[in-house]
Order: structure tokens, then sequence, then C-alpha cells
């Protein structure tokens, strides 16, 4: 505001103009006036004013808690989901939500309630684009910091204008390896470079939540960051996402590393206002052969089976709507997925399935690793070992409160030892197991348990087969 009123007036000098506000809040009395309110009534005196240019000008680097009368041109961010709630006094319906906008001198969250929470949908704005919000003030939000409400009267609209000082997302965008300190609303780009997995948990309110794990690369491969994006809605990830893609998250936060979970470096944290962005679009018509290596399990309106691809590795396909009975163990199928995340493939009503004959497509002995080449975490394994621990169940409490039973037992081959470990129901087929059986066990993934050590854990698809 100083500086658009030295611009009106140029006679006037800085020092000038900090004596005059000094001087007028004298007069008027202390405690009646802030340095602002004190500027205001100085332009007056001066024949200027900020109707206009004041509100053009200012930038996300000059809000600060109590500005008002504000309008403002920024891009999309991201946006979280609409929340619904009652007023207890009058049971009145009110919703709400948050989006992340930027500019070039930084970025803040929004808060939007009932008719503008619609907004971002109904004018098709997307993040990068730009928008301009109408007659906002700036808050204090629950942890400290600044946040913009829009007042009565105020809107958000698409701009149409051309705003270059605002870096459109490609401008902000960083890649693994510029990734050097901690920040807010981060843009990385990268290579999926572990198989994404969904994870369930309880939040501080016992509440169970999904979060979507990975880890994101550079070109080169030396140099990976782990992903943690918490409360995601599976329904927002792109319909393919799978390892080697190139992607883009968008509203995420840089923060330390924790060795217990990674490899110490910088992590990526998001919630559910972090978008991901896939930088290629896949081939959504492309064939996959998969080689059937399991009985279907039944889940509800599903059927869950274990397969291999052509490069021998392991694939998790679920059937929705389709008729199973022609599938069976060693099965080779062609198919278009509706969705593939990770090592998943979901196949519903409007896939294409066809069982083929393929003599030349990988068998299961051909996918069996050793233990010793059980190494990268994450990833999904056959093995063929020797029970030679008996199996010890506990019953352990979960921080929903949920009881659940835990077994695990050693498994060993001749080239190593491994703990194996299931949950809940995969409890119940470990505890079947003695000492000396001779298992196959297909679809367990490696995960690092206890003391950091790693472990193999049954997935709920799981199998275990005894070998004679």
């Amino acid at each position: 505001m100083i500086e658009i009123l030295l611009e009106q007036k140029p006679d006037i000098k800085l020092e000038q103009l900090k004596e005059l506000i000094e001087e007028k809040k004298r007069k008027i009395g202390a405690g009646y006036l802030t340095d602002q309110g004190a500027l205001f009534l100085v332009a007056a005196d001066l024949g200027a004013s900020f109707d206009n240019v004041q509100r053009t000008k200012r930038g996300i680097k000059d809000l600060y808690i109590g500005a008002r009368d504000l309008d403002l041109i920024v891009r999309l961010l991201g946006a979280y989901p609409i929340r619904a709630f009652m007023k207890k006094d009058t049971n009145e319906r009110i919703e709400n939500r948050t989006i992340s906008v930027y500019d070039a001198g930084g970025s803040i969250k929004v808060r939007l309630w009932d008719n503008l929470t619609h907004v971002i949908e109904e004018n098709g704005i997307k993040p990068g684009d730009l928008i301009q919000i109408k007659n906002c003030y700036v808050k204090s939000a629950l942890n400290g910091k600044p946040i913009i409400n829009i007042g009565e009267g105020g809107d958000i609209i698409a701009y149409s204008g051309n705003d270059t000082t605002i870096p459109d997302l490609e401008g902000i965008t960083s890649n693994v390896d510029s990734v050097r300190s901690e920040k807010e609303n981060a843009v990385i780009s990268g290579i999926v470079s572990s198989i994404p997995r969904i994870i369930e948990f309880s939040d501080s309110r016992g509440e169970r939540k999904k979060s979507l794990q990975t880890m994101l690369s550079n070109e080169t491969g030396d140099r990976k960051l782990r992903v943690a994006l918490w409360n995601i809605d599976e329904d927002n990830l792109p319909k393919f996402f799978q390892v080697n893609m190139p992607i883009r998250i968008i509203g995420a936060r840089i923060k330390e590393g924790n060795p217990q979970y990674g490899n110490g470096d910088f992590e990526i944290h998001g919630d559910e206002g972090t978008v991901i962005e896939l930088r290629e679009s896949p081939q959504d018509y492309e064939v996959h052969s998969i080689r059937i290596i399991s009985d279907g399990r039944p889940e509800n309106e599903s059927v869950n089976y274990i397969g291999i691809d052509k490069n021998k590795n392991l694939v998790y396909v679920t059937l929705e709507g389709l008729k199973s009975d022609k599938v069976t163990s060693n099965s080779v199928i062609d198919c278009i997925p509706s969705r593939i995340f990770g090592n998943m493939v979901f196949l519903k009503e409007d896939s294409y399935l066809e069982l083929v004959e393929n003599d030349s497509f990988p068998r299961v002995e051909e996918c069996i690793s050793k233990i010793r080449e059980i190494q990268t975490v994450g990833n999904s394994y056959i093995v063929e070992s020797i029970v030679l621990q008996q199996p010890n169940s506990t019953q352990v409490n979960t921080k929903n409160g949920e009881l659940v039973s835990v077994t695990d037992t050693l498994i060993g081959d001749d080239t190593g030892e491994i703990r194996l470990v299931g949950w809940r129901d995969s409890s119940n087929d470990l505890e079947k197991l003695k000492v000396g059986d001779r298992i196959r066990v297909m679809g367990a993934v490696l995960n690092t348990g206890r003391e950091g050590k790693l472990e193999m854990t049954l997935r709920k698809d799981s199998s275990i087969s005894n070998l004679l």
C-alpha cells in the first residue's frame, strides 16, 4: 500500500510518509489505529486512493491475517473434497471445502462455503488454470496460518485474461534431483519406481482410511524419494498407474525422511487435495496376456486370482461382473483391463476377456524365487520352502480398537531363511502348518517388519499349498 501511494504521490518520500503515519496515530490516540489504518487516513489527506489499484496489485506474499476487501488473480493448485455437516441449533445443512492456490509469490489455502463449493467442477477449472477471487479476506486457520475466506457478495470465476506474471504448472514443477529442502504445496515430477500400494490405516479418530505408498525416482534411477499420500480416494487416482510411468504430483509437501520407512532421503507427502497427473497418456486399449496360477477366491460380487504376465511378474486379477467359470488355474487370458493399479488388474463388464492357447507363455515353475533373491520391498513373490518353526499366533489390538489374529513362522530353502506373517484370515492358513512341511507360497509381499528386518506378508488373495 505504501508503494501504491508513493506511485500516486511521487513528491512524497518514504521517510515523510512514515512520519505522517506516526503523526496520525498520535493525533487519533494510541490503541485506535494500526499502521494500515493510519495510512488510509493519510492517503485521504493527500488525495490518494486505494479503491482500484489495491485490489489488482495485491499478491499472496503481501497477505496477512486481517487483510480485507481483496481481489486476487491466482492459479488453482488443488481442491479438497466437499464436506457437509448439520448446524446443531438449526439442523441446517452446510457445505464447505478448501482449495489451494498460488501466484509468483507463494501459495495459500482458500475456504469455500455453500454455493461456492461446486464452482470448480461447474466451471471445469483444473490445476494450473487462472482464477479470480473477488471480495475476500484473510483469517487465521486452526493451525495459525493465514487462510482466505470469501465475504458476502464475493465470488470465484475463471479468469479469461492472460497474467504472464504467474507461472503455469510447468513453471513451478521440480524434478526429483532438485529436491533439496522441505517445502509446502510443491509440484514434483518423476518416474514411479516401485509397485504402488494401497494401505489401510486408522486416523486419530479411529476411522479407517487409505493411503497410497510408492517411490518416485529420477530418470537414471539413482535417486528415489518415498511417496505417501494420505486419506486418498481410489476413484480419484489415474485409471492406469504402474511402475515406470512418468507422473507429476501436484500440491504435495516435501519433508525430512524417516529412515524407519524409507531410505532416509526427503519424502513426498500428500493428502486428499493432492493430484497425481500422468505425464504420458497410456494406451487403454492395449491387450494384456496373463496366466492364471491360482483358483479363484470369491469376494462379494467379484472373484480374485493370482497370475503372471509375459515378463514373469506376479499380478493380482479381479473379475467384477464377468463370468468366471471358464477361468481356472493355468488358464491363459488375453484382456483389456478397465483399470490397472500397480500389479493389480481389474476386469469389469466393459472389459475384453478371452481364453487363449499359448504353450510358450511362462509357467508358475519359471517364476519361483529363492529366498536370497527376495530383495525388493513391496514386490510379490512365489517361494518354495520348508517350515522351520511351529507357527506362533497372537491377538493384536489395532489403533481403532479391533482385535485381530496374527500368525508368523520361519521358512527356509537352500539359500536362506525369512519370516512369513499372516493377518486375519491369512493367520488361519499359517496356523495349519507344521514344522517340516514343504510348501509353496504364492503372492506374498516383501515388507520391513520388526527391528527393520525383511519379512514376507500374506495378502488376502495369497495362497499356501503343501508340496509332496
